[in-house]
């Protein structure tokens, strides 16, 4: 293999493994028993048959297929955390590979700025080492000709390397994931399982390996990260392969397609979109390939019919022998695959007016959501919530079904509107039932077969209907939990991120199914091809309250780009009375909070500043400076109060530009 021509090169590898202690074992299971030492059952699965592929320099790879099929195992063999158990993976001399890591960061003690930071390291032993030969080299100690070569050797490797830039680099990546200024000084620690996840991809974008592995990097990011990603990966000089179930993404990063499929690798040029095309034509060509070998079949099996009618048996025989050999030949497309299939079907009509709501307003604390929301929903509105992480999308649906409360405003469902809700975090469903009981203790009026029926739609078959729910994998819950929402006979719906956990052909029947649905919807979601295969309204909220655009995402992200170029901006305020008043109002009443909130923080600053010098004073005492553990109890607390003064000052200054913007637009 050529090392400048390909990362790296898989050569007819398969991959088996004993699965183990029920039937219908999962892969991923046997990944997780593994991991924590339990024993499995010698039960066979090839995850991998015989597979082929190579990967050349430049190349951005969509790796797509239904869960649980191989994706991740491969990704395993190409890192070399497996071995093959047969065939071989080959990667490129020298080849550095980089793979994201689903846990890292978790038990790091740094806070988010140095663990990012940390990639560059060596850079920083550079950058270091480089002092010490100046202040050398001025001090006039050791042999200076020597310390002058070391020091230009140095000099031009930390800027070869990109020493100039890595620190706005670090910066920039923390930025562009969803990192606020007051985040880089966390530790680690107190990360969220999602900003973990950010974190770990940041450090693997910017050690910048030669091959990048990608296992769902868009999970737990928001738009504004992934348009962030996006640009990165655009701008990439070297090879990746991706796993993703983001077809937007795929369609915006990637050259080519790689589908795993019953055991086998296909490649296709293009994105996800073109590979689409590419399949759509390629199974027709198969159906009618198939249909054709299919009619010589028949005219074969009528000749010798005739041909044993008339006695022939010497030309019946020839024939049979010609027809046994075709049947042998015979290639019938692969229909194996399973793939979810339902719909909502009827329900009982809605009166026009759906949903009202007048100016909804929600904060946690300190931490404002959102402000002076309003919109309406009409009856077969498929609206979808837009906003940052953070900004309080989810909150709103849980106040529309009751589970919040706002702190001002109201709402008013019409006439005739039953609420059907997908909560993201399938807190729904009950952890000690079985999937049969899940869905009959639902609807004891079914019968076992009916149960069995519905689940099998919703692809749980056998045996698999005796799980534990709490043993289920996400895309298995979500499965479930779309099974109830159908069940329900609700017109009005409310989804919160529906696709997550999702493969791509289970999301494809969620879209079929509700482009169908009689009724109405209001969604949050983040996947972009969702939303433009669904979407008639697009609702963007925030502080200014909500803002709507007709159609899919791309009409949204058309209109905002612009907004950004137009003076004034004209979009289109949700909501009763004129436009101009309504936006006024809105300044007025954001310009007054901002004046609040910067005249709470200049009062918590003054009073940090008694404290801190207070603090100090104490430590000055010739008492306290006897007593070693009340030194070290009052470092602490001076630790704390200067590390709120600085964060607080950090916010007076955003709020008082904020203020004076505000202002500038009166």
């Amino acid at each position: 293999m050529e090392a400048k021509e390909y990362m790296v090169e898989a050569q007819n590898v398969s991959m088996r493994f004993n699965l183990g202690i029920e039937k219908n074992f999962s892969l991923k299971q046997w990944f997780v028993n593994v991991g924590t030492g339990k024993k499995t059952n010698k039960e066979e699965f090839w995850a991998l048959t015989d597979v082929s592929f190579k990967v050349k320099k430049g190349e951005v790879i969509g790796f797509i297929g239904s869960n649980a099929t191989g994706k991740t195992t491969l990704f395993k063999l190409i890192a070399g955390e497996l071995e093959p158990s047969s065939g071989g993976i080959y990667p490129g001399k020298s080849i550095k590979i980089g793979y994201l890591e689903q846990h890292a960061c978790a038990g790091s003690q740094k806070t988010v700025y140095d663990e990012m930071e940390s990639v560059f390291e060596p850079l920083m032993k550079k950058e270091k080492r480089l002092e010490e030969l100046a202040d050398l080299i001025e001090a006039g100690r050791g042999d200076i000709d020597a310390l002058i070569a070391e020091q230009n050797r140095l000099h031009n490797e930390f800027e070869d390397g990109g020493g100039l830039t890595y620190k706005s680099r670090t910066r920039s990546a923390l930025t562009g994931l969803g990192f606020s200024e007051s985040d880089f000084s966390l530790p680690c620690s107190l990360l969220s399982g999602g900003q973990r996840s950010k974190l770990a991809l940041g450090k693997l974008l910017l050690s910048a390996p030669d091959l990048l592995l990608l296992d769902e990097p868009t999970n737990h990011i928001d738009l504004t990260s992934l348009e962030w990603l996006e640009s990165f990966i655009n701008d990439y000089r070297g090879s990746a392969v991706i796993i993703s179930h983001d077809r937007y993404f795929l369609d915006k990063v990637t050259t080519k397609t790689m589908l795993l499929e019953n055991g086998k690798i296909e490649m296709f040029n293009g994105g996800y979109s073109r590979f689409l095309e590419q399949k759509t034509e390629r199974d027709e060509i198969e159906r009618r390939h198939y249909e054709r070998q299919m009619d010589e079949v028949h005219r074969l099996e009528g000749i010798i019919e005739q041909q044993r009618r008339w006695r022939h048996f010497i030309t019946a025989d020839s024939k049979q022998k010609m027809l046994d050999k075709k049947l042998a030949e015979l290639d019938a497309p692969d229909r194996s695959a399973k793939t979810l299939g339902f719909s909502f079907g009827e329900v009982e009509p809605t009166g026009n007016e759906v949903l009202n709501v007048r100016g909804l307003s929600k904060s946690f604390g300190s931490k404002d959501l959102f402000s002076g929301v309003e919109f309406q929903l009409r009856r077969f509105d498929r609206a979808f919530l837009l906003g940052p992480n953070g900004c309080g999308k989810t909150t709103l649906l849980k106040i529309l079904i009751g589970k919040e409360r706002a702190d001002s405003g109201s709402y008013l469902f019409g006439a005739g509107v039953q609420l059907g809700y997908f909560d993201q975090t399938l807190s729904s469903l009950d952890g000690c039932n079985t999937v049969l009981d899940e869905i009959w203790n639902l609807h004891r009026d079914f019968t076992e077969a009916r149960v069995r029926t519905l689940l099998g739609q919703f692809l749980f078959c056998a045996d698999d209907v005796f799980k534990k729910v709490e043993t289920l994998s996400g895309g298995e819950k979500a499965r479930l939990s779309l099974l109830k929402l159908m069940l329900s006979g609700a017109n009005v719906l409310l989804l919160d991120e529906p696709t997550n956990h999702l493969d791509i052909p289970s999301r494809e029947a969620l879209e079929a199914a509700l482009l169908d649905f009689g009724g109405t919807m209001l969604v949050v979601s983040h996947d972009r091809y969702f939303i433009n295969k669904l979407s008639t309204r697009v609702l963007s909220i925030g502080m200014g309250g909500a803002e709507s655009f007709d159609g899919g995402y791309d009409d949204y992200a058309a209109r905002i780009a612009e907004q950004s170029a137009e003076k004034p901006k004209t979009a289109k305020t949700v909501g009763k009375g004129g436009e101009d008043y309504k936006r006024r109002k809105e300044r007025e009443s954001e310009l007054r909070r901002t004046a609040t909130a910067i005249k709470r923080c200049e009062e918590r600053i003054n009073e940090l500043d008694e404290l801190i010098a207070n603090t100090n004073a104490e430590m000055s005492t010739p008492e306290t400076a006897a007593d070693y553990a009340r030194v070290m109890e009052l470092t602490e607390t001076l630790g704390k109060l200067n590390g709120e003064q600085t964060e607080l000052m950090l916010q007076w200054e955003e709020l008082e530009n904020r203020k004076a913007q505000l202002e500038g637009e009166e």
